[in-house]
């Protein structure tokens, strides 16, 4: 197959990429400037934001007190901890609208090979909607007895054709594609297979809307589709156009899973709780030990999951951690559905989800330059994580770190990961 990047189809197509989302033509400027509003001295100053001119009163309306059910709040206090979780979870899966996703997955195992000293089989299993789930599950050759696990979530990026693979591999021959993400976002590294190279069961599901779980062209009105075709896995330039369709399709799945009682969020997170079931029913794990990592659109997962399910006893966020005031006003545009759940924000700030978890320790590590973020509001979320965990006396629990460059997971970022990982989870390595 002939190697066409990326950016060379996008450039072809007139296509531009925002925060790894492929939209179609340019951005156009957002909103007026303070000398245009000046032309009118009825019009109050207005700076650049996503919603121009109503971006001040969205401002105001988020306002600069905790959210309702903030833990940050004078009537929370550390002996009333338990029941202000419960309160907040509840709140936000009442906002999620997570649909019924089933019990615990009963996987099918279609291949098991040996690679670089790893066992990894192929999995599938089915839940109640869509295509079966595949998955990868990694652990080493000569493991005895109960690991501790990972689930590891890859990214969302914009690239929707693949799931698992972009961050596992169980053989020496790799999608070209695949191996140029790993080069862009993971420093070549197929992460998931270093952490069970550390001594870690790890099992890698296909999230919702990706690999397996994507959908078909062919079971979309033609209206939808448009010049997208089905394709062939053997051609890069298919793949890319599906990955740009699915980006623009996301809009119509949100709005068409909104008319249907749920959201993008919801089915997100009710596809990942299903996979940390399964992960917990496996005989060579060790229930006790399981802990959570992702960049971006993985770290996003990371988030959700790990608020809400007390089984992770460790996680980490990698390249997703600002605040609503920054997605609301500056970064929209940049980022996924699967972060909206309609309704909560006036609840929790964003960061404050990740915090549902505490005392539970966490690890979020961010890039100073990353485009998708405001760095300033990156800092305000970090200051609101620690003072959450300072005030529920856990802060030796919290850690971030700010790293320099863009959007990614680094082998410097992965080492400092990996190794927090090995400290909470008490893994010694094979």
């Amino acid at each position: 197959m002939s190697k066409i990047t990326r950016r060379d189809f996008f450039q072809h197509a007139g296509i531009v990429t925002v925060g790894g989302i492929a939209l179609s033509g340019t951005l156009p400027k957002l909103v007026s400037t303070p000398a245009q509003a000046q032309s009118n001295s009825s019009l109050p100053t207005v700076f650049e934001n996503v919603l121009g001119e109503y971006g001040p009163w969205a401002d105001k309306m988020m306002g600069d007190v905790p959210a309702k059910l903030s833990f940050l709040r004078d009537e929370f206090n550390r002996g009333e901890m338990d029941s202000w979780r419960k309160k907040a979870r509840l709140r936000l899966l009442d906002c999620l609208a997570m649909p019924d996703s089933g019990g615990v997955p009963k996987a099918q195992v279609l291949q098991e090979v040996e690679f670089e000293g790893l066992t990894i089989q192929h999995l599938q299993w089915d839940l109640p909607y869509g295509p079966p789930t595949n998955a990868m599950f990694l652990k080493p050759s000569n493991a005895k007895g109960k690991l501790p696990a990972i689930l590891a979530m890859h990214d969302h990026s914009g690239k929707k054709y693949y799931g698992h693979q972009k961050i596992s591999r169980a053989g020496s021959e790799v999608d070209p594609l695949n191996k140029q993400h790993v080069d862009e976002y993971y420093e070549g590294v197929w992460w998931a297979n270093q952490l069970a190279h550390r001594g870690y069961a790890v099992l890698v599901p296909d999230a919702f809307l990706f690999g397996s779980r994507r959908i078909g062209l062919s079971q979309v009105p033609q209206a939808l589709r448009g010049v997208a075709e089905e394709g062939s896995p053997d051609s890069e330039l298919d793949i890319l156009a599906y990955n740009r369709w699915s980006s623009q399709h996301e809009h119509s799945v949100a709005k068409s899973l909104l008319c249907a009682g749920t959201t993008v969020p919801g089915v997100v997170v009710g596809d990942d709780q299903r996979a940390l079931d399964y992960l917990c029913s496996r005989e060579d794990v060790d229930v006790s030990r399981i802990g959570c990592c992702g960049l971006s659109g993985g770290g996003l997962r990371t988030l959700y999951l790990a608020g809400l399910d007390d089984r992770i006893a460790a996680a980490c966020c990698v390249g997703m951690m600002t605040t609503w005031r920054d997605l609301c006003l500056n970064k929209s545009h940049t980022h996924t559905w699967m972060i909206y759940p309609p309704g909560f924000t006036r609840d929790l700030d964003y960061p404050e989800i990740f915090g549902l978890r505490v005392p539970l320790p966490i690890f979020v590590q961010n890039a100073e330059h990353d485009k998708l973020f405001t760095l300033s509001e990156m800092k305000r979320a970090d200051r609101m994580l620690a003072d959450i965990y300072k005030k529920a006396g856990a802060e030796s629990q919290y850690k971030s770190a700010f790293y320099p460059g863009g959007h990614r997971f680094d082998l410097k970022m992965q080492e400092d990961a990996f190794t927090w990982l090995d400290s909470k989870l008490s893994n010694s390595g094979v």
